[in-house]
C-alpha cells in the first residue's frame, strides 16, 4: 500500500528548509530551487505545494508566526494562572527578539518578509495585518494594566505600546553583535520597571 503523504507536514518541512536557507545565505538570492534542494525534493515536487516564491515565503512567514505564538503561549502558561502584566509583556517582548535559535529563525524570516512586502502589495497587506494584530494584543495588556492601577493613569496606552514595541529594535543590534543578550534583557526589564512604577 502506498505511503500517505501528510501535505501539511510536507509544507512545514519546506518552510523549515526555507528558514535554514535564509539563516545561511539571507533572503536576497532565495530561490525555489535552493529551497527544494534543502528540503530534499525536486523543484517539481516543491511547485506542487507552492506555485511561486512569494507563496512559499508567505506560508513560511505564517508558519513562523504560528511557532512564535506557540512559544509565547508556553511562556505565559509557565507564569501561572494570573500572571502580572509586567511578566506577560516581558514574555511577549523577549519572544520577539532573536535570543534563541527558533526566535532567530523567525526574526530573519520577518526581515526577509518585510523586504518582500515593500515591493508586493498583497504581501504588504498580509504582513501589516499580522503586525496590527500583534500590536493590538500588546496594547490590550497595557490598557488593562492602566485600568487596574498597575500603570499610572496619566500614561497614554498608545504611546506606551509604541515604546514597548520599539524595544524590538534591539533585533538589529543583536544580529550584528553590537549588544549582548544580557544587556538587552536588562534594558527590557528596566523599561518595564519604570512603566509599572505607578
Amino acid at each position: 500500500m502506498p505511503k500517505q503523504v501528510d501535505h501539511q507536514e510536507r509544507r512545514e518541512a519546506i518552510a523549515r528548509a526555507l528558514w535554514r536557507v535564509v539563516e545561511r545565505r539571507g533572503a536576497t538570492h532565495l530561490t525555489m530551487r535552493e529551497v527544494a534542494q534543502e528540503a530534499g525534493m525536486s523543484l517539481g515536487q516543491l511547485q506542487h505545494y507552492f506555485t511561486s516564491r512569494t507563496a512559499m515565503l508567505t506560508f513560511a512567514m505564517d508558519f513562523a508566526g504560528e511557532q512564535s505564538a506557540l512559544r509565547v503561549g508556553r511562556a505565559l502558561a509557565e507564569l501561572g494562572e494570573r500572571p502580572h502584566p509586567r511578566a506577560v509583556l516581558r514574555a511577549m517582548l523577549v519572544e520577539l527578539l532573536p535570543l534563541h535559535p527558533d526566535a532567530r529563525a523567525t526574526s530573519r524570516m520577518s526581515a526577509a518578509y518585510v523586504l518582500e512586502a515593500l515591493h508586493d502589495e498583497e504581501v504588504h497587506a498580509r504582513a501589516r495585518a499580522g503586525l496590527v494584530q500583534g500590536r493590538a494584543m500588546v496594547e490590550q495588556v497595557v490598557r488593562q494594566a492602566v485600568a487596574d492601577g498597575l500603570i499610572a493613569a496619566d500614561r497614554d496606552p498608545v504611546v506606551e505600546t509604541d515604546l514597548l514595541l520599539a524595544l524590538t529594535g534591539f533585533t538589529t543590534l543583536l544580529e550584528l553583535d553590537v549588544v549582548r543578550p544580557a544587556a538587552v534583557l536588562a534594558a527590557v526589564d528596566r523599561h518595564l520597571e519604570r512603566l509599572f512604577a505607578a
